[in-house]
């Protein structure tokens, strides 16, 4: 009896330690299964939002929460732009040499004209804003036919260019800022505002609408998808991935300059020197929003969140007066997070397919 009594008993236990087990795994799965459908995002934002509140009284104020959407807006245009880029299997490390050479083109053009006539303002601002844009299509174009045509790696290609546009903005200011711009180019682009709306954000707002419809709601939207979900396929099928490859990186080009518009605005001056930072700042904000690095995964509001995230965890940061160096490090943490996020959620979800 005591022989039977003591199987019965291991049995038992056996048995209730197999199911406390598997109702483990069960919650761990469950778990998983959030994160992969909700992505890393959200809790981090809400992290961010507790930490920064309790550092700083004036973080969660109405005048600092419309500062950060100010400060956001000219990263959401660039980040927009890299999506597409790491949507379709690359990046673009050039974004700020983009940024660089449209702000040193567009105030010295504009400079020039109003140094000759004064009364031509308008045709200034209009002219000096086309010219820094295609300086901005040409650092696409250059950056879309090496990668495209010539198959040349989108990691070389682009940390190439940039190099190659930096040096270029630097010898055409001589590494001095551009001054001499019309008073109303900066009073308009980048302090002004329509019905109460900073003009920045409204501009941000409808490149975003026309994203958003042009990638999910048409079919060259959907060709950028699946390029980069399986170029070979997507060949095989018909696309000319040669031209969305070329349109990718002209896109994103054409974005960024808008941002570097709206930032020259902003600082009232051309710069060579600004930019530099934005390639890390785009790549993590699409990231942490959930873009694959695989290419073919992707949303456009996603990232728009990932960018005010950067852009608020450098916000707080300063509100919590922690120095410039160590806010690289955390961004370069939270880039990492975010890859070790992404490697998980593509390893959960091959084993579940």
């Amino acid at each position: 009896m005591k022989e039977i009594f003591s199987v019965n008993r291991d049995v038992n236990g056996s048995t209730g330690t197999s199911h406390e087990a598997h109702e483990e795994a069960t919650d761990a799965n469950r778990l998983i299964a959030f994160f992969v459908r909700v992505g890393v995002l959200p809790v981090m934002l809400v992290a961010a939002i507790v930490i920064f509140a309790t550092m700083s009284s004036q973080f969660l104020t109405v005048e600092n929460i419309v500062n950060l959407l100010r400060q956001s807006v000219y990263l959401i245009l660039i980040a927009l732009g890299q999506m597409l880029a790491l949507v379709t299997g690359g990046f673009d490390l050039s974004v700020g040499t983009t940024v660089a050479l449209t702000s040193v083109v567009s105030g010295l053009v504009m400079s020039s004209i109003v140094a000759v006539h004064p009364e031509l303002a308008g045709v200034a601002i209009a002219v000096g804003c086309l010219a820094g844009v295609a300086a901005g299509v040409l650092v696409g174009l250059v950056n879309g036919f090496g990668i495209s045509r010539f198959g040349v790696s989108p990691f070389i290609m682009t940390m190439g260019v940039q190099s190659i546009g930096f040096g270029i903005a630097l010898f055409m200011t001589g590494g001095v800022p551009v001054s001499g711009m019309p008073s109303g180019f900066g009073e308009f682009f980048g302090f002004g505002s329509i019905l109460g709306f900073p003009v920045p954000l409204l501009i941000t707002l409808v490149i975003f609408a026309v994203f958003s419809f042009a990638l999910n709601r048409t079919a060259v939207g959907r060709y950028f998808f699946a390029v980069g979900g399986n170029a070979k396929a997507a060949a095989l099928s018909g696309i000319d991935t040669k031209a969305i490859l070329l349109m990718t990186y002209v896109v994103c080009a054409v974005l960024a300059s808008i941002s570097g518009l709206l930032t020259t605005a902003r600082i009232s001056s051309g710069e060579a020197n600004i930019g530099g930072a934005l390639a890390l700042e785009s790549i993590a904000a699409c990231v942490i929003a959930g873009v694959s690095l695989r290419g073919g995964i992707g949303r456009a509001g996603h990232v728009v969140l990932g960018a005010i995230f950067i852009r608020l965890v450098q916000n707080g940061m300063n509100l919590a007066e922690i120095g410039s160096y160590l806010q690289t490090v955390v961004l370069g943490v939270l880039l990492i997070v975010a890859v070790i996020a992404d490697q998980l959620k593509h390893k959960y979800v091959t084993s579940a397919s």
